[in-house]
């Protein structure tokens, strides 16, 4: 046996997909369209919730009630506090033979308003923000930015904010220093260029037409919020309004090989998932997809992974057949759905090429996360990954393996951590993402394609 010909047999490597299966250019395309106009319908995450219930109802599913009893092949839903939502196909195998998790966060980073926002100074009016999530701050000036989000009124009713993305809808912006001001701007460390407090939202310069009023401009964008809402500045303390990139999801390259949208850590995997949800027929193991909230801030909260609402939904899913809701959790097995950090050549020094994801060569298996020695990571044990990585391969999918940066660069965490505390095998899988957090992120349609692939055999497991 010649060198080369032991190096075919023994040595790995991973194949750039449009060269080994050029046939799936155009079936990532399809895919594709239905992702981007997930991303432009869901900029938040009850509007996430909104744009997936109304695909799951499309589908046949129904609203889960604990009382009913169901049989293999039926569908069914629940929604938590408008902000996360869980999917099951039921199988037919006894559930207490466990359950097939996938789990993706439809929650992104982006620009909250604090509950007192609105205030004038020198002839503008302005909203002041906290923002929410990872974000390199600087990145979120002098770009259009869309206001979406949702006020109960003093008199209980309920406004629903989306201001920015519809042809015509005005936009705002936090502005920046021009090069000729901005010397002591420069001196600053990159991750100050702008503060926290200085990521103020311009939203009118006109005054109201009073010259006795002290703050008519602040008092001018009151009343146009009255005029065309029904509200007033108390109301602020009883909303949730988010501020994102009002840039819609387009096509990427002279060859459109890629996506470029905000928000796709980690709604690209929300929406693999739900799809393959969506696509499973009577399998063996009943499906659980669930797409949750605040992951970018430690899953915390009722509606974040971190709280009863999955083990509790399991739970009632174990009690219809009579199982023991521990028994279903140890033999049930997850996909915790995130993205990982693809391989960038223009930062190349942040990487250790050999154990980072590229773009087109599939999606990307994390078997641990974390920072530095794995601190805070779920690391999924060797015959975990040799299940999943076979069941990838029997369906035909691209996959590679991924970790986020070099030991000691950084690191970040995901759900996973969290199904695991449950007794349950876990193991991020996820599209690689280029400029993650940045309010325009890049992933590739071949890879968003394969994710989708390895979440649908994940579910139909024989």
């Amino acid at each position: 046996m010649t060198g080369k010909e032991l190096q075919e047999q023994l040595a790995w490597k991973i194949p750039h997909i449009a060269s080994k299966a050029p046939e799936q250019i155009e079936a990532a395309d399809g895919f594709c369209d239905g992702y981007k106009q997930f991303l432009d319908q869901g900029k938040t995450e009850r509007e996430c919730v909104k744009a997936a219930e109304k695909l799951l109802i499309a589908a046949g599913y129904t609203v889960f009630d604990e009382k009913k009893s169901y049989k293999p092949g039926d569908k069914v839903y629940r929604i938590n506090r408008g902000k996360s939502i869980l999917a099951t196909t039921f199988g037919t195998k006894p559930i207490e033979e466990g359950v097939r998790i996938s789990g993706a966060h439809i929650d992104a980073p982006r620009l909250d308003l604090k509950a007192n926002p609105l205030y004038e100074k020198e002839s503008l009016a302005l909203f002041k923000t906290h923002y929410y999530g990872g974000i390199r701050k600087y990145q979120w000036s002098a770009v259009p930015l869309a206001m979406h989000g949702v006020m109960v009124k003093k008199d209980g009713g309920t406004v629903e904010f989306n201001i920015g993305e519809k042809p015509g809808d005005p936009v705002f912006c936090i502005t920046d220093l021009l090069p000729h001001l901005s010397a002591e701007q420069n001196e600053r460390k990159l991750r100050d260029g702008l503060k926290g407090e200085e990521l103020n939202i311009v939203v009118g310069s006109l005054p109201y037409e009073d010259e006795e009023i002290k703050e008519p401009v602040k008092l001018k964008a009151l009343q146009l919020l009255h005029e065309h809402f029904g509200v007033i500045e108390e109301d602020f303390a009883r909303a949730e309004i988010e501020f994102v990139p009002a840039a819609k999801a387009v096509d990427v390259g002279f060859d459109r090989s890629m996506i470029g949208a905000y928000g796709q850590d980690d709604r690209v995997c929300s929406y693999a998932a739900l799809m393959a949800e969506i696509g499973t027929v009577t399998p063996l193991y009943t499906t659980v997809t669930v797409l949750t909230d605040k992951e970018e801030i430690g899953s915390e909260g009722n509606t974040g992974m971190n709280a009863s609402y999955f083990e509790d939904y399991v739970t009632y899913l174990a009690q219809l057949q009579g199982a023991d809701p521990k028994t279903v959790f140890a033999n049930s097995c997850c996909l915790s759905a995130d993205v990982n950090a693809a391989y960038d050549p223009t930062f190349s020094s942040v990487y250790e090429p050999k154990n980072t994801c590229y773009l087109n060569k599939g999606c990307v298996l994390t078997k641990f996360t974390g920072s530095r020695g794995k601190s805070g990571a779920n690391d999924a044990s060797a015959e975990y990954m040799a299940k999943v990585i076979g069941i990838m391969e029997h369906a035909g999918v691209y996959w590679q393996v991924g970790e986020i940066g070099a030991v000691d660069v950084g690191g970040g965490g995901t759900i996973a951590k969290f199904i695991s505390r449950l007794n349950v095998d876990v193991v991020d899988l996820g599209v690689p993402i280029l400029s993650m957090h940045a309010p325009f992120e890049l992933s590739s349609k071949l890879d968003v394609y394969n994710t989708y692939k390895a979440f649908a055999a994940f579910y139909q497991e024989a």
